[in-house]
């Protein structure tokens, strides 16, 4: 029977998967090998209802540079003891290749084990897939997808930061980015606006949205004491992952909720949320702002790939083979900035329960600290007289008396 590898993409969409899955399959057609495409992620894969595609080198030119994910995508996490080998010893695959993010890569690492235990031949390669930049590669190396994503953002969020200086407003804007701040520090930082918020900033202090709002209030003051009456404030939205549901709903805001009573944050803007209670803070100071919320999520998800993205993608899915012709599996594909390809074993990055860590930005490295130190306008203690004529207690809105920094 015909060798065959499977390739699957879970999860949310990210610019670049097109051209992964179009540079593994060309890669493998030309050693002969079947090259299936899987719809709907880990859905089908062990239930005998999967919808397939056979992937021939016109279909893999048709698509690779194209946004969006021609394998129709899926966040279903199948349970270990739906595992079964069935589909990889019917069509006789060699490779399972996993597009996709922590969660798709904690699945894998999980198939992995299971067919390593049932010595079934089957090697697993992962690609590295997200927006949110938030898998544990090696330093500089970015999950694919985060550049073109990010580089859209700054598009959108320098014409922003024109409005906000046209019309003399302030702007709220939400980032994407599950638990870490990527994405919305990479678009802050290029578009300088004066305020950035995310998860990882309180790491002395616990996260509440009361806090959020009063680094933002922070930075309008500072910026009314420099005689600059507008601005932007890019706020994550992973810093919900770092609140409880208690929290999210004494903030006022009307929420659905799920079967298990828990607020349906997909149902609603967060920028909307950042941008009610800081209007409330507002008002309730006497501070007479405007501010317009604005959102970057999924008009950021499904682009065609930037130019940097094109060669990434194209080198991750050549490396894929690269690793399996080496006999490599249970792996994260990476390659560095002079094109070495090498693996990162799951095992490795995974805690113990299988699941994979997630990458946060380093509040010690020494861009997050310039950035923090040099970029950003907020009160300090420096400050505190001119505040007054806008606070009654200044000392409420210095930015290292909110995160607890001195």
């Amino acid at each position: 029977m015909e060798k065959s590898i499977v390739i699957l993409a879970g999860g949310g969409p990210a610019p670049g998967i097109n051209t992964v899955i179009g540079s593994v399959a060309k890669t493998f057609l030309k050693d002969g090998y079947r090259v299936i495409g899987l719809h709907d992620g880990y859905k089908n894969l062990f239930n005998g209802k999967g919808l397939t595609t056979d992937i021939d080198f016109k279909l893999a030119d048709d698509i690779f540079s194209r946004g969006g994910s021609f394998l129709r995508m899926s966040r279903y996490k199948p349970k270990d003891d739906e595992f079964t080998s069935e589909f990889f010893e019917k069509n006789n695959i060699q490779l399972l290749v996993t597009i996709g993010g922590d969660d798709t890569a904690s699945t894998a690492n999980r198939i992995a084990t299971f067919l390593r235990n049932k010595n079934v031949p089957v090697q697993n390669i992962h690609v590295p897939k997200t927006i949110d930049n938030d898998l544990p590669l090696p330093y500089g190396q970015p999950t694919f997808g985060y550049q073109s994503a990010r580089e859209e953002g700054v598009k959108l969020g320098k014409t922003i930061y024109e409005d906000a200086r046209t019309s003399g407003n302030w702007f709220v804007v939400s980032a994407m980015g599950r638990e870490a701040g990527h994405l919305a520090f990479g678009i802050g930082v290029a578009c300088h606006y004066p305020m950035i918020v995310i998860p990882e900033m309180f790491n002395k202090t616990k996260l509440t949205l009361d806090k959020i709002t009063k680094l933002i209030v922070s930075s309008i003051v500072k910026r009314n004491i420099l005689n600059i009456p507008y601005g932007v404030a890019v706020v994550s939205e992973g810093v919900f992952h770092f609140m409880s549901d208690e929290d999210i709903t004494a903030s006022g805001i009307q929420f659905t909720y799920d079967d298990h009573g828990h607020p349906e944050l997909g149902n609603v803007s967060k920028a909307h949320i950042y941008n009610i209670l800081l209007q409330n803070e507002l008002k309730k100071l006497n501070i007479s702002v405007k501010s317009r919320p604005v959102e970057l999520g999924y008009e950021l998800r499904c682009l065609a790939p930037t130019a940097f993205d094109l060669e990434y993608c194209t080198y991750l899915g050549m490396g894929v083979k690269q690793l399996f012709d080496q006999s490599v599996t249970g792996a994260v594909v990476t390659v560095d900035a002079t094109g070495n390809v090498k693996p990162l074993y799951l095992k490795d990055v995974a805690d113990e329960k299988g699941k994979v860590k997630p990458r946060l930005i380093d509040m010690q490295s020494a861009d997050t600290q310039t950035v923090f130190a040099n970029a950003l306008h907020y009160l300090t203690e420096a400050d505190k007289e001119a505040a007054k004529q806008y606070l009654e207690n200044p000392d409420e809105y210095l930015f290292n008396n909110i995160l607890e920094w001195n």
